[in-house]
This record gives structure tokens, sequence and C-alpha cells, in this order.
């Protein structure tokens, strides 16, 4: 079976990130290793990173058993170990990802990309709140749903999601850290965005078999005879 573009530059990455400097990665930032893996939280699942193949990969069940990490996730993670600038810290300031320090102001808004997502959670507020207070906590900001996530344990986004009413469509908006741009490079914004959504959505779905087979299981408590 022949490999993705996406899949293939993947992979082309795990060389490249057998070049650099571990030990520099683990200082800067404060990871556990050991002998064959580099140890990481992002968007609240644990990585590891094989230290001489450079394959990224993800667990539920402290490493019991471990999936291969895709394309997003993979290249988000190799982003900020090998090419972060020295001295990246969290300025606490969150903004649009064009307002980020470094932007150039005549690149274009994007906006509208996430509308999709902002449809799916639709009159599903629940299912949303949820799955933010999984990954962070509830923050101070407008919109019906509000929170800060921890993207890793040193950067974290906000997001802000207003439902449907009679004159405005579903929205959802992310801020990011003024410094994104000191971790990452402006295309892998989106690549850990759309990894932030999957895991939103991930949530909220198990979230809401939850209600369903709760609600499934009172109808036939009520239904059967006693």
């Amino acid at each position: 079976m022949s490999l993705s573009n996406y899949e293939i530059m993947r992979n082309q990455m795990r060389e490249r990130f057998k070049k650099y400097n571990q030990e520099k990665m683990i200082t800067k930032f404060d990871l556990y290793y050991d002998e064959k893996f580099l140890f990481l939280t992002f968007v609240g699942r644990s990585y590891r990173i094989g230290r001489m193949t450079g394959i990224v990969e993800w667990s539920g069940d402290q490493f019991q058993s471990v999936h291969e990490a895709d394309y997003n996730e993979s290249m988000t993670i190799y982003d900020v170990l090998c090419d972060s600038k020295d001295g990246c810290h969290a300025s606490g300031v969150f903004c649009s990802i064009h307002d980020a320090k470094g932007i150039t102001p005549t690149l274009p808004s994007g906006g509208g990309m996430y509308q999709r997502t902002a449809r799916r959670y639709q009159n599903c507020l629940e299912q949303l709140q949820y799955a933010c207070n999984t990954l962070g906590k509830p923050v101070e900001l407008t919109g019906d749903v509000a929170a800060e996530l921890p993207v890793f344990p040193f950067l974290s986004v906000t997001v802000q999601y207003w439902d449907a009413d009679d004159e405005f469509p579903a929205s959802i908006k992310f801020m990011y850290d003024k410094n994104i741009l000191d971790f990452m490079h402006f295309e892998t914004v989106f690549f850990m965005t759309n990894q932030i959504l999957r895991r939103l959505e991930e949530i909220a779905d198990e979230y809401a078999k939850q209600v369903e087979a709760k609600l499934t299981n009172f109808d036939k408590k009520v239904l059967t005879p006693t």
C-alpha cells in the first residue's frame, strides 16, 4: 500500500528529528525521558517519541498499548521540539493568530475556517462544554462556551463558541498566545488547531453516547413491569 504525501512528509521529519539535540529538548521543555523515549502531553493525551526511531506514538492507558500519531500530531510535536526558538516562553496574553508577535500584517484573515465544527455543536452546548472541561478549564470570555485549553504543559490556547440564533450562524474562535510563533511555524498552528478540534469532537461524541445510553437504560426501566 502506497503512502500518502502526508505520511511521506511525516516520515521524512522522523529522520530529521534524530539529528537534533535531544538533551536540549529535555532541558528546554522539562521532558520526562528514559533511554528509549521522550515523553510529553499534547492536547490532554500522552505521547512518546522514539529517541532512535523518531516515531511519535500516543496512548490512553499509560503505554500498555500505543497508536502511531498522524500527520497533525506528529508535525506539531516535531516542530515544537526541534525548531522552537531558544528561550521561548508563553506570554499569557491571548490574541488572534494574525495579531501574534512576528506575523506579517498582510496575511489573510482566514475567516470561516471552522464553520463545519461550529455547526457540529449547534444546539449541543452541553457536549462542547463537557469536552472543554475535560481538556481545560472555563474562562470569563464572551461566548456561550469559553475555555482555556493546555495544548502542551507550557502553552495554552483559548476557544470561544457562539451558538446560532435568529441572526447569526454558530461560530467558533481560537485565540493563541502572543508568543505562539516562538514555539512553532505559522502553518503548524493550523496543524495544532486541527488536532484540538479532533480531540474536542472525540470527547463530545463519547459524552453524547454516554448520555444516550443512560436515557436508553432509563426508558427500559420505566417500560419494564415490576
